[in-house]
């Protein structure tokens, strides 16, 4: 179970926010537990988060809202949700996610099953990315990784 945080050393200004998980589970336990958000996010889910072409949103108290479009869906290889909307409370630009791809690649390596994780657009360059990046951070590394390894997720809750 290692986690990897790899923001290019947070060097870069324009380099996505990126997140390298290894497990022992297969391939495809992996993207059945990326498709289980509600199991892993805290807040309310509206929709079909495990369909191709499916759209559903996301919403936590008056904080954030976002409305993700599933673009890309290929068993136990990827999933991209495409941020069609968005709102965050916390930066002046509170649409900052908007045509932001979050991005799911599973893949084998010596042994264990890699997920990378990647949202593009989320870069040190604006504004959200101090807040947003220890939140996914959160949700990769620890809820959805404890959904991935343990079956049960653990999201924050009030």
């Amino acid at each position: 179970m290692a986690a990897e945080n790899n923001q290019e050393n947070g060097a870069d200004s324009g380099a996505d926010l990126t997140i390298t998980l290894r497990v022992s589970q297969t391939p495809a336990q992996v993207f059945t537990a990326i498709n289980k958000v509600r199991d892993w996010w805290s807040g309310a889910i509206e929709g079909n988060t495990d369909r191709l072409g499916s759209e559903w949103t996301y919403r936590y108290q008056d904080i954030h809202y976002s409305k993700q479009k599933i673009t890309e869906l290929i068993p136990d290889c990827k999933i991209v949700w495409h941020v069609e909307e968005s709102y965050l409370q916390f930066v002046e630009n509170t649409n900052e996610w908007d045509g932001t791809d979050i991005i799911f690649e599973i893949t084998n390596s010596d042994g264990q099953t890699e997920l990378r994780f990647t949202h593009k657009g989320l870069t040190p360059s604006i504004a959200c990315y101090d807040g947003c990046s220890p939140a996914w951070r959160f949700y990769i590394e620890d809820a959805l990784q404890q959904l991935i390894t343990t079956g049960l997720g653990s999201p924050n809750i009030d």
